[in-house]
Order: structure tokens, then sequence, then C-alpha cells
């Protein structure tokens, strides 16, 4: 009875479960059915190359006639490179990653595209490489947005003139030399002057503002990267800073793509209406990659071996630096390029160059630097052909005769150099520019506001530092950097906003200043606190 019970169960389960499975068979046979109907097999070329031969980060390839100028090409182990030169009968390629799967014989495939890297709010705080690959160890850039690295510059009518100063905390340059947003402001001069120190205060400078800053290192060594993205954090600006970083020990293509990568990062900022730094540090070590790549695909050299348009590679690029009108966001992209000379030599191949395409240049002499001057900014070899109209008007009434008058005290030191006799007003003028020079001297890291850079040089050109050793004026100083915005009240907002100030604001500041001085050291300010105040100084000092 029990066997027949099982064999009975044993049959209904079996036969159920055919049942099941020829329903489940046919219902994925009628979809593979649907899915056969309607797709459609859309038949196709695809170009493939093989590569000719390799060099030092270039390859020459053969095959693919189709491709165009500055197409992506894709190698073995997904390495990629970009077509440089098209002659008739193989492509020029330069490649952006080391690797030694590409080979003669190895197939390359197009892409159909050009270089494009990731943009957007998503790259602010991170480290990356000129294609956009994250090198902070924080993991991928969750950036939406791509944009091409080689973008046609802004048109004459896209842009608006340059209004709003850009500070950079350094008084020497803010006072002399005032840079706009939007500007291009050369920073040159032999190594180890102090260049990326001047590039480095003016972004930390920034802190507290809206503006964002892009720092593209190009052949720099990585401790040297790291060092600067350590003072980065350390001065609170990381955050809304860009740091791209293509190193000496990659490929030349890669450090000649950097800064055009890094613009292009910045220009997205900038079409939605912010403000933007980009600084390219240095833009010598990216012609000598240009030379490179050039001589090994055999373009003819020129001048000091550059190919004849390595002008144009850094004009376009430098052109993409703007201040856009409203009607395009408003934005800016304030260039700050740095280039290397040797042995004081500014009538170089790549430095005329950069000087002619740029509003301006700042050159850090070496003599300076080694008589203990820092910034070693060189006065008399310095310009800014744009940013003096956007400088704010209470800042430029106060230091609108420093330049003429501390090129007179030079001469007249120079002058003095052969133990020459000199008058008494000559005298005090040869003492006030000390003072003045004195003034100039800054600690690294260590930027000033707007405020205390008017009080330090309304009291200097007063007079109120005449009384003062050369050692004290560092003192000085910290005590008006501390005391003024206190003192000053609603007039310190003015002056930070840009409102023009009349002889009565003047005034106001230089006898606030004067008290703060007077109540540091009552000794020396006791005896004739006023005089130090008057014109007669100031006769002697124009």
């Amino acid at each position: 009875m029990r066997k027949t019970q099982r064999q009975v169960s044993d049959g209904v389960f079996s036969s159920t479960a055919r049942a099941d499975m020829r329903s489940a068979v046919d219902w994925a046979f009628r979809r593979t059915a649907m899915a056969l109907d309607q797709h459609e097999v859309e038949i196709g070329l695809r170009e493939v190359g093989r590569v000719r031969s390799v060099g030092r980060g270039v390859a020459e390839i053969e095959g693919a006639p189709g491709v165009r100028s500055e197409e992506l090409l894709r190698f073995p182990g997904d390495a990629l490179g970009m077509a440089f030169n098209l002659d008739e009968d193989a492509v020029g390629v330069i490649l952006f990653d080391q690797t030694s799967r590409v080979e003669a014989g190895a197939e390359v495939h197009r892409t159909g595209r050009v270089l494009d890297v990731p943009v957007g709010n998503a790259l602010l705080g991170r480290v990356v490489d000129a294609m956009g690959r994250p090198l902070d160890g924080r993991g991928p850039v969750r950036a939406t947005d791509r944009l091409p690295v080689e973008r046609p510059a802004p048109g004459i009518m896209e842009r608006a003139p340059v209004t709003t100063p850009l500070q950079t905390g350094l008084k020497v340059i803010d006072a002399l030399f005032p840079i706009g947003r939007g500007q291009r402001e050369l920073i040159l001069g032999d190594r180890q002057t102090g260049k990326t120190a001047v590039a480095v205060d003016t972004i930390v400078n920034q802190r507290g503002t809206d503006m964002v800053a892009v720092y593209c290192a190009i052949g720099q060594r990585a401790s040297a990267v790291a060092r600067v993205v350590a003072e980065l954090e350390r001065g609170g600006v990381m955050e809304s800073c860009i740091v791209m970083m293509a190193s000496g020990e990659e490929t030349a293509g890669h450090r000649f793509i950097a800064p055009y990568a890094a613009t292009s990062m910045g220009e997205r900022l900038m079409e939605e209406g912010r403000d933007v730094l980009i600084v390219y540090d240095d833009l010598t070590h990216h012609a000598r990659a240009y030379r490179e790549l050039s001589l090994l695909l055999r373009r003819p050299p020129g001048r000091e071996a550059y190919p004849g348009d390595i002008f144009y590679v850094h004009s376009r690029l430098l052109e993409r630096s703007t201040h856009l009108r409203k009607e395009r966001g408003g934005g800016s992209l304030t260039a700050l390029p740095i280039v290397e000379t040797q042995a004081q030599n500014l009538a170089a191949y790549i430095p005329t160059n950069l000087i002619s395409i740029t509003d301006g240049q700042i050159y850090l002499s070496p003599l300076i630097f080694r008589q203990g001057f820092l910034p070693a900014v060189d006065v008399g070899l310095s310009v800014s052909r744009v940013g003096g109209k956007a400088q704010l008007p209470a800042y430029r009434a106060v230091t609108a005769d420093l330049r003429l008058s501390y090129a007179q005290f030079q001469e007249l030191e120079r002058f003095t150099r052969y133990g020459a006799r000199l008058e008494p007003e000559k005298q005090r003028t040869l003492e006030r520019g000390r003072r003045v020079r004195e003034v100039f001297k800054q600690f690294q890291y260590q930027p000033l506001d707007v405020l205390s850079q008017m009080g330090i040089f309304l009291s200097v050109t007063s007079g109120l530092f005449d009384a003062l050793p050369l050692v004290e004026i560092s003192a000085a100083e910290a005590v008006l950097s501390a005391g003024l915005p206190g003192e000053l009240g609603p007039l310190a907002g003015r002056i930070a906003e840009g409102s023009p100030l009349d002889e009565v604001d003047i005034d106001v500041v230089r006898e606030k200043a004067g008290g703060l001085l007077r109540s540091w050291r009552p000794d020396l300010y006791a005896q004739a606190p006023t005089s130090v105040t008057t014109g007669e100084h100031d006769s002697g000092n124009s």
C-alpha cells in the first residue's frame, strides 16, 4: 500500500515539473524571437593601425588613414596617445602613459574624440594628473562633465575690462605692480629666487574670498609639489584649490598637455561666474617638453632648437585667461605663468616670448635675493600694464607716488656709494627710502590685508617711521596690522569695499597709525609727536 502511494506521488510530481519546464522554455524562445525581430544589425568599418616604431614618449603608426589631428588613440594596455604629426604614410603620436606594451607591431585603435578632462566643483580640493586621474588617494573624481583640453579663447566681444583687483597680500606687488582679475602677469627669475613662493602666497591670500585657484606643476619634483599642497592645507585654502601635477618623471606628452588641461578646469568655473586664479609652474619645462616631442618627431627646429610655433603654443594657452562680460556670467580667469631665466638673461627666447604675450611681469632678481630683501622683486624691471586701473581707489591714493620716489631713492643710494656728501634734505630722502625698502620686505606665507598695507605705507611715506631704527620696522608693522582695524571702525569697512577716500579720511588713518606707534614706543615719539606728520619730509620725497 505504501509503495503504491509513493509511485502515484512521484508520477504527479514528475508531470507537474515537466509542464512547468515546458512553459518556461516556450517563454524563453518567444522572448528570444522577439529580440531577434527587433534587432537591427549595423555594419560599419573600424580603422585599426599598427605601431611602426616607438621612441621616448612618442610612437609612429601606419594605417588608420582617417586619423585626425589631436585625435585620441588607444594602445594595448589601455595606454593613450594623441595624433601629433599627420604625414603621408604615417602618423606621429605623443604618448601619455609609460608602458612596455606599446611596441612595434601592436594594434592602435581610433577613439573618434579629442582628449578631454573632467571639470566642475568635484575637482576642488583634489590632486590630479593631466588626464584628470586622482593622485591623492581619496578615491575617484566624481565629476559629471568633461571638456576638451584644447579650446578656443573667448572672442573680443565676449570680454570685459579688468576692473577688480586681485590682492596678492605682498606689499611690494600690491603697491607698485597691482594685478587685476582677468590679467596675465608673468613671474620670472633665476632658479631659487622665490617665484613659486610669490604664487603660493597669492593663493593663500585668497582665503575668505570667493576666488578659487588652480595650481599646475609642470616638470616639478613630486616632493616640491607635496610641500606646496601642505602649505595650501596649512593656509586653509586647499578645499578651494585644484592641484594638477605633471612631474618630471612623466612622459613629455603628459607635461605638454598639463597646462591646457588645467586651463579647461579653470574655464568651466569661470563660465559659471566665478573668479579663478591659475598658476603655471613653470612654462620653461613646458617649452622644453614641446621641444623634446618636436625633435623626436622630426619637426624642423628653430632658435635654441625650439620649433617655429613655440610662440603660438604659449599664446593660445594664455589668451584663454580673461574677464568675461556679464552676459557670459561675469567670471574671470587670472593667469600667473612662471618662467625661469638663466644668469639673469631676460632677453632669452622663451622669456621674451612670454613677456610679449602677458600684461606685465614681476622680475625676481638673484642679486636682491642674496642681499636678503625678500620677496626679491626688482622694481626697475617689473611692470603691470593693466592692474593699475583695477587698484582700489583708497590704495591708489596712498601709493600713487611710491614707485617714483623709490626709484629716486635707488638712484640717490647708488650716488652715495662713491662717498658723496649730501644735503640734509637729500639725507632725509635717503633715510626714508631705506625704510620704504624695509617695509617692502615680507616673510613667506604671511600675506597682509589691504587695510594693514595702507596703514603701513601711509605711515612710512608720512614720516612716522623716520624715528625708528631699521631693525624695528617689522615690529612697528605688526603693531599697525593688529591695531588699525579696531581703531578705524566703519572707515575700515569702506577701505575694504574699495570706496574712495578724501583727505580727511587719509588724515584719520594717519592719526590713528601715529597714535598706535606713540603708545607702542612713547620714548621715540614723545619729544615731537606731530613733527613727523608734517609735509616737510614729503617735499623731499617727491
